[in-house]
């Protein structure tokens, strides 16, 4: 049977709930040149700062039980060169693009959004990166304070871009708060979650395993937290669309993010070992609807039954 993949996301309207994850697809059309990204429902691009960042010390990235841990600390040529150089490349491939925004303090997201403002007819939404966990300054990780997380989309908002706003959070104690003081600055949707802070050790030199020395754990590891994350948000805030990432590898882990109460799916980790991988997981994802009687995937959002405790 016809399944219809489209959706919308917090004023997007995409042709399928599969997005690829920032920090996953490249600065432009790297992996697009082998993964259509035309097919896709949007590529969320790497993210970028006001200034060029070189990032962490290799080495950089380490492989874990169920995932890998990264410290490439942001690195990029900043938002004017990415604009200029990478996304070009990545629309001339059909892709719609989500542009991602970081910096150190609440004046380098506007300046990266007023940076960014140039090129608003080549992307669909702006995302704003509040949590990523391995960069040296760790100053940016304003999605631990509800406050701080209120004055970054204050201050984009200020700028006037023109597109949806998503801010990027973090599973944590104020996951919740900090999702609803996002979204009474006016976000427009949110992304659950960033990766999970942590450290692998080699044990023979006695040193970290990355340069860092501390990175984020993505990957099938993380899945179960990433589900309570849109899970709990989607209960609190049920109008605010989410778009759910961490650990999805096949089509059934997108279902289940959906029915969590995500209205999209990033796709990151699973790029790397196959680069074809949002596509995979898009197909079996039409292919579970058809198999079970699904003619929209839309209606698997927060559709998460209850166990039936025979309570009157």
């Amino acid at each position: 049977m016809a399944v219809d993949l489209g959706v919308h996301v917090g004023g997007i309207e995409l042709p399928n709930p599969i997005i690829a994850a920032s920090g996953t697809f490249g600065h432009g059309d790297e992996v697009a040149r082998v993964c259509d990204p035309s097919r896709l429902g949007a590529v969320t691009a790497k993210s970028q700062a006001p200034f060029p960042w070189r990032g962490n010390p290799p080495p950089r990235l380490h492989p874990a039980t169920g995932g890998m841990v990264n410290a490439v600390g942001l690195q990029g040529p900043g938002v004017a060169a990415w604009a200029e150089h990478d996304l070009p490349a990545l629309r001339a491939r059909g892709a719609r693009v989500i542009a991602s925004l970081w910096g150190h303090t609440v004046e380098d997201y506007r300046a990266a959004a007023e940076l960014l403002a140039p090129h608003v007819d080549d992307i669909v939404a702006v995302e704003l990166n509040l949590s990523c966990p391995n960069t040296a300054a760790r100053g940016e990780m304003f999605a631990t304070d509800p406050g701080d997380t209120k004055a970054v989309v204050a201050a984009v908002a200020e700028v006037g871009l023109g597109r949806p706003v998503l801010a990027k959070l973090t599973a944590g104690p104020v996951l919740v708060d900090v999702a609803r003081a996002a979204a009474t600055a006016g976000v427009d949707a949110v992304t659950l979650i960033n990766t999970v802070p942590a450290l692998l050790v080699d044990a023979e030199s006695r040193r970290p395993a990355l340069g860092s020395p501390g990175g984020g754990l993505s990957g099938p590891a993380i899945k179960p937290i990433a589900l309570r994350a849109v899970h709990d948000v989607h209960v609190a805030l049920p109008e605010l669309p989410i778009v759910g990432t961490g650990g999805v590898t096949t089509g059934v882990d997108a279902v289940e993010m959906l029915l969590a109460g995500a209205s999209a799916i990033g796709v990151g980790t699973a790029t790397f070992a196959e680069p074809r991988a949002p596509l995979r997981i898009l197909d079996e994802l039409a292919s579970w609807c058809a198999a079970h009687g699904l003619d929209r995937v839309a209606s698997l959002t927060g559709a998460l039954r209850r166990h039936d405790t025979g309570a009157p």
